[in-house]
């Protein structure tokens, strides 16, 4: 294994080789008196960064680079907010002092690059010359890929400290975005964790729990929907403030295989980008793997394992940004425990290597032996090095390109059909429609709005519509966002038997399928003038008091917080079960209340008060202010569940955590109406190891975390859940947590996608046509038809032989062909008029199994109301 001494000595080698070359000397010298008045990580923390056992804390890096901020004139620190948790979310703006003194202005000459439209070419060429090439990089994003964040501060230093012909040629030509975590929060519980643990039998394991305490490992599928905090700072600075021309993404991977992975990616390639931003990833990566093997690093791989179609977050997404997105994926040690690996352990298999043996893109495999955090530190600072390396020598190229790849983009929308996506002004929600306005204007995309009624050549485009052109330079990005997007079926996604071979998470990410909002291709441009919306769009809802009280549209998700804050204050509200006049199934009846209750409620939640004229006498019920218990397991944590719990509190409904003793002891019924189980196995759930039919596989090993964690229900929660249910009590089972429910409780319910080979049915994270019963109360507010999102995992169901057939009732149904609306479907007959979502009365109460995603990271809107309905019942 090559030493820590071989990386700290490649750049300065490089300086002395110029020197020979002609470059005077000088800055050799004055890189060791520079050293002195800029305190280095060591001297800070104690220990040099990847020392084995050793992490530096969150709260005192950033006491760090507060520190680094007053020593040196060539870095700017700005905290963008909290974190979800409330810790220091921080940017370092590193750069040459002439160039922070002028940053507002390189920020305008960078966003004119970003988007040209207006612009001669004389005008273009001048802006490069000006302009300094912007490159983002942030580290560990999942807590526990430490290497990043460790490997911040030396990075900082080095760039600080140093006044080498290198260095400066970057601080001058570069303006570098770094995040030194994406997960402050979790970088702090990994931390703590790992100091628990060491020197005991779990040190380097990995934690009960969520590193992220809503999204776990989740949080990087959230770049397009930005539910999280720490998303949207990121894509604010990097879509609508600082579009970098590059962008990489320090992570870790597994440890068995190659000792990191750089750009560019395997195949199959997402379509729509500019083939320019390809082209770069195989620059840069070009240069990341050269300066690894310069610096002695061995195991380097690239154009394997990681795909270029993967889940829409943000190294994957910022290709259709027009922006060079990347990743490296360094192998793993035990947190900052070494891990001994044999050579016999080490392995191929993965896209791109099928052996772990010398290729043309892995042609100095590592051999074995120990692997340490300070191996990873100094690959992944040699990566970051060398981007920033690239950006620096090649500036006016980076920047011309910018420029090409946006006006490219921009000519290929306007030359190509749709010409434009409307987005009606009448919709099922419409509050929900606006939130995707909002989270489109995040991502930069540039959005107009009709005053009057238009037309698209024969279309006409109603008045308060949104449209959006694609003559626009994230042109390929809004394509798929509101476009119609089908995953490849091709020989790079099928292996050689002919199996398909899983995508990399989704095999789509269409946020107006997952929303529910209705989206409207047009072929011609929107003919008449637009306003343009710059601005997020905020609604207050309106109040008009009627004799009987107020209504409020149970088509909307948002009317559910309006009911749950309204409940909170002690008011009575009731539920349409019939239609009577203008009243549908699932609206609620607000009573005449104080004044001001109704107006703070609306102008919260933008739900309209409307006028009650007359209670109805018959048809309705009451709305009591829900009990609901949400399962929360050990063992690593249920990202499910966190992304459950993050939706519950958007939507203001209030809960319990329910964790493996309160289930046991049973008496749930006294804490709870409804008890809520994520998606997860039945392995995972009882704490049992063995497999199950229809579940997701074997259960987390009980013996990798201190015995107080160790999760599972067991046989005494499973009868206490079933007592529950039997005296009243509902059960709401979500994805793979329906199949727990199917066994244990005795349901004759079948899983008919158990056991079919892949070859035969294949369903990896698609929109599907489904039918909604909105007679019954799970689907109140519903349209009749409407799209789910179905996964891998995900569950459907045929209702079985029963003396008590009239017990079950299914809510949503898929059709008998056409399923498939985005993403990929094999064997579309598996689903065939079976069953998504079922409602099974069991003794008084009754088990509400819901087969598919229908709060998908709480993104897939357009289902939330299944969920929040099984909650009111």
């Amino acid at each position: 294994m090559m030493g820590a001494h071989i990386v700290r000595r490649w750049i300065p080698a490089l300086v002395i080789l110029a020197t020979l070359g002609g470059r005077m000397a000088a800055p050799a010298l004055d890189a060791q008196a520079s050293r002195a008045t800029v305190t280095s990580p060591e001297q800070f923390f104690g220990f040099q960064m990847g020392t084995d056992r050793k992490m530096a804390r969150w709260d005192r890096i950033v006491e760090y680079f507060t520190q680094l901020q007053k020593e040196s004139p060539r870095i700017k620190i700005v905290n963008l907010g909290p974190s979800t948790q409330g810790n220091p979310f921080l940017l370092a703006i590193i750069t040459a002092p002439a160039n922070l003194a002028r940053l507002d202005r390189l920020k305008e000459v960078n966003a004119r690059l970003a988007d040209p439209r207006g612009l001669s070419e004389a005008d273009v060429r001048k802006l490069v010359v000006e302009g300094k090439a912007v490159i983002c990089q942030t580290m560990s994003l999942h807590a526990t890929e430490i290497g990043g964040t460790q490997m911040a501060n030396e990075l900082a230093y080095d760039l600080l400290s140093r006044r080498d012909a290198d260095t400066l040629r970057i601080l001058d030509n570069v303006i570098f975005l770094m995040i030194p975590s994406f997960n402050p929060d979790g970088q702090i519980v990994v931390t703590d964790w790992y100091r628990k643990t060491l020197g005991t039998a779990y040190e380097g394991t990995g934690l009960p729990w969520l590193y992220h305490v809503y999204a776990g490992h989740d949080n990087n599928r959230d770049a397009f929907q930005t539910n999280l905090v720490e998303s949207q700072y990121l894509a604010k600075l990097m879509f609508r403030e600082w579009p970098p021309q590059a962008y990489v993404d320090h992570h870790h991977m597994g440890s068995y295989g190659a000792r990191i992975y750089v750009p560019p990616y395997a195949e199959p390639v997402r379509p729509l980008a500019d083939p320019l931003v390809w082209r770069e990833h195989s620059w840069y990566g070009a240069h990341i793997a050269y300066k690894e093997e310069e610096a002695g690093l061995s195991g380097v791989i690239n154009m394997a394992q990681y795909s270029g179609w993967g889940h829409f977050g943000f190294h994957w997404i910022t290709p259709f940004h027009n922006i060079a997105g990347m990743l490296t994926e360094s192998a793993s040690a035990k947190l900052a425990t070494p891990l001994y690996i044999q050579p016999d352990q080490l392995r191929g298999g993965a896209r791109g290597l099928p052996a772990y043996e010398e290729q043309t893109t892995f042609p100095n495999p590592w051999p074995g032996g120990w692997w340490r955090l300070r191996d990873i530190v100094e690959r992944q600072k040699v990566s970051a090095w060398a981007t920033l390396d690239l950006a620096a020598r090649n500036k006016e190229t980076v920047l011309w390109n910018a420029y090409l790849k946006a006006s490219r983009q921009t000519a290929r929308g306007a030359a190509g059909t749709p010409a434009a996506y409307v987005v009606p002004a009448a919709q099922h929600d419409p509050l929900t429609m606006t939130k995707m306005v909002n989270k489109l204007l995040l991502q930069g995309i540039e959005i107009h709005r009709t005053a009057s009624p238009m037309s698209a050549g024969s279309v006409s485009v109603g008045s308060g519509s949104y449209v959006v052109s694609l003559a626009q330079p994230k042109m390929g990005l809004i394509r798929y966002l509101l476009g119609r997007t089908f995953y490849p079926d091709n020989e790079y996604t099928r292996d050689r038997s002919g199996a398909p071979i899983r995508p990399y998470d989704m095999a789509t990410d269409t946020m107006f399928e997952f929303m529910g909002v209705r989206v409207e291709p047009v072929d011609q441009p929107v003919d008449g003038p637009l306003q343009n919306v710059s601005t997020d769009i905020v609604i207050a809802g309106t109040v008009e008091a009627g004799p009987a009280g107020y209504v409020l549209d149970g088509r909307l998700n948002d009317s559910f917080r309006a009911v749950n804050q309204l409940l909170a204050k002690g008011v009575a509200v009731t539920r349409v079960d019939r239609a009577v006049g203008k009243l549908s199934p699932g609206d609620f009846l607000v009573p005449p209340v104080p004044a001001g209750t109704a107006e703070s409620v609306a102008h919260a939640t933008g739900v309209d008060f409307r006028p009650l004229n007359a209670a109805p006498a018959q048809g309705t019920h009451g709305v009591k202010k829900p009990r609901i218990g949400l399962y929360q397991r050990y063992m690593g944590g249920n990202m499910d569940e966190g992304w459950t719990r993050l939706l519950l509190e958007q939507f203001d409904f209030p809960y319990v955590t329910l964790r493996d003793a309160e289930v046991k002891k049973g008496g749930l019924d006294a804490c709870c109406d409804v008890i809520v189980i994520p998606d997860d196995s039945t392995a995972a759930i009882t704490g049992e190891r063995s497999a199950e039919g229809g579940g997701r596989g074997r259960g987390p090993d009980p013996s990798s975390v201190p015995p107080e964690y160790r999760s599972g229900i067991g046989r005494e929660g499973t009868d206490a859940l079933k007592a529950f249910v039997e005296k009243g009590g509902t059960l709401v089972t979500l994805g793979g947590a329906s199949q727990f429910a199917i066994d244990r409780l005795g349901l004759p319910v079948r899983n008919v996608t158990a056991g079919i080979p892949s070859t035969d049915y294949w369903c990896p994270g698609s929109t599907l046509r489904a039918a909604f019963d909105t007679t019954h109360p799970l689907a109140y507010g519903m349209p009749s038809q409407g799209l789910v999102t179905f996964l891998g995992n995900s569950l459907a169901f045929e209702i079985g032989a029963s003396d008590h057939s009239e017990d079950f009732a299914r809510v949503v149904t898929f059709p008998a062909r056409g399923l498939l609306e985005s993403g990929w479907l094999i064997g579309e007959g598996t689903l065939a008029n079976k069953a998504a979502a079922v409602v099974a009365r069991v003794g008084s109460g009754k088990v509400v199994l819901i087969g598919f995603r229908t709060q998908h990271r709480a993104q897939t809107h357009g289902t939330f109301k299944v969920l929040f309905n099984a909650l009111l019942q």
